[in-house]
């Protein structure tokens, strides 16, 4: 399972490489997304931008890190 540390990426180019790395994702295929806080801003991008194509799945809620499994849609 990919895994990508968002905390690793400078925040202004953080949403786009987490749109990168989803964009490389083939249907029905998933990667795990490790954020400082509740990525809700960056879900709601995905929302609009994947047109409810991905699935999310909190793994981890808080309060240290948040892990979430992006899965998109076959």
């Amino acid at each position: 399972m990919p895994r990508l540390n968002a905390s690793a990426i400078p925040h202004a180019i953080r949403h786009a490489a987490v749109f990168g790395a989803l964009d490389a994702i083939r249907p029905g295929f998933a990667m795990d997304l490790v954020a400082p806080h509740d990525p809700k801003p960056l879900l709601a991008q995905a929302e609009e931008r994947y047109d409810g194509d991905i699935d999310v799945k909190y793994l981890v809620s808080g309060p240290e890190e948040w892990v979430l499994r992006l899965t998109k849609s076959a």
